[in-house]
């Protein structure tokens, strides 16, 4: 009797392991809304290229010697 019961609790324990290892938690889920915002961020800020400045030149002034 006591090994039927021992034998019985192992087979379950070790059909049981498996499900819990592959058990993912709720934040590793994939979330659909948070995928799409996520790409729309990346998409806009690859579309749009960063501003470029014009280079500035400097200016020197002549100043005429004093007389």
């Amino acid at each position: 009797m006591k090994v039927c019961l021992i034998a019985s609790i192992l087979v379950v324990a070790l059909v049981s392991a498996p499900a819990l290892v592959l058990a993912a938690p709720p934040t590793v889920t994939p979330s659909p809304g948070y995928d799409r915002r996520l790409q729309e961020s990346r998409s806009a800020t690859t579309s749009s290229p960063a501003p470029v400045n014009p280079p500035t030149t400097v200016r020197k002034s002549k100043k005429k010697p004093a007389s």
